[in-house]
């Protein structure tokens, strides 16, 4: 079984990629919607909960478990992840790896206030990319727009328009750092237009997911995912339903903290 976390939805995307890659595996996706959004929060609050969620996927037994919250990530980057006895995948990790793979140049990231704040998009970029010029912009707003369901009409367009138009003009791509962004890539993709490429960590953290299970041999299991949320069940089973094409799978609530 793989572990997966987020603050609150936005990790279905990478469940999305993950289950594409892996579809007999089983998954076990938790939520934090009663501390979302996490990119307001102060880092030592975000730390504990970053704690406490791995720790609760390790407790449940996962084989692995799958980063899908890059403000969590960030703040491992400053204070570092729990000792657990499963692998953790690095969500900006996966994100360096695609900007060096593809090969640009001049990068812009959008991302939580929180995640912006510490740098860790720029540090990880450059450690194994050096001549990337790297923009990180902080983009409040969209968090609570998708959380809500408000993922289309003239309100969320202007949100992400907002967002695009702090970034420098000549980037040649704009990596959407944070798992809820994806969730509004037609918005992006009508305002960034062509000539600018749109990374989704979450293909590459996929990519690397279906790695580690083949290079330790982890068992499928039963092909099915476990959706937990630490929030409202109702509200997150129907936006569960509403964003994995009615695949809801098991969907509970859990109070872990």
């Amino acid at each position: 079984m793989l572990g997966l976390f987020d603050s609150g939805l936005g990790g279905l995307t990478v469940v999305k990629r993950v289950r594409a890659l892996l579809p007999e595996h089983a998954l076990l996706f938790l939520a934090d919607q009663a501390h979302v959004p996490y990119g307001d929060r102060a880092p030592d609050d975000l730390h504990r909960l970053l704690v406490q969620n791995v720790r609760w996927l390790d407790q449940q037994g996962v084989d692995a478990i799958v980063m899908a919250c890059n403000t969590s990530c960030a703040i491992a980057d400053e204070f570092g992840y729990p000792e657990v006895r499963a692998p953790i995948l690095d969500l900006i990790e996966s994100a360096a790896i695609a900007i060096h793979d593809a090969g640009y140049r001049r990068v812009g990231v959008l991302a939580t206030a929180a995640t912006v704040e510490t740098g860790a998009y720029a540090k990880k970029i450059r450690a194994i990319a050096p001549h990337v010029r790297v923009d990180e912009v902080a983009a409040p707003a969209l968090v609570p727009l998708v959380e809500a369901g408000s993922l289309d009409g003239e309100a969320t367009r202007l949100a992400v328009a907002e967002a695009c138009a702090r970034l420098p003009r000549d980037v040649d791509a704009v990596i959407l750092a944070c798992t809820h962004y994806p969730v509004l890539d037609a918005h992006f993709a009508a305002i960034l237009g062509a000539g600018v490429a749109r990374i989704d960590p979450a293909i590459e953290q996929a990519g690397r997911t279906a790695a580690l299970v083949a290079a330790r041999s982890i068992a499928p299991g039963t092909g099915r995912t476990r959706y937990v949320t630490t929030g409202d069940g109702d509200a997150f089973r129907a936006s569960v339903q509403r964003l994995m094409g009615g695949a809801g799978d098991e969907v509970e609530r859990f109070q872990i903290h």
